[in-house]
């Protein structure tokens, strides 16, 4: 399992020591840039998975190029 954990500098170094304690987890960091592009392209992801089922409404091409 995966798991992505927003917390604050000043008491990240100390959880990262703990994960990196236990033999059983193996954990880096990333930076703020990547979490947030993590977090696009599952949004991303999941507003697609919607449209393929129908729940959620898209615009069409045309619709997109007259926005521009």
């Amino acid at each position: 399992m995966k798991v992505l954990l927003d917390i604050k500098d000043t008491k990240a170094m100390h959880l990262m020591e703990v994960l990196k304690g236990l033999s059983y987890v193996k954990a880096k960091t990333i930076s703020n840039e990547k979490a947030v592009l993590m977090e696009e392209i599952k949004e991303a992801v999941e507003n697609l998975k919607m449209a393929r089922q129908g729940k959620l409404k898209l615009k069409s091409a045309r619709d997109l190029y007259n926005e521009l």
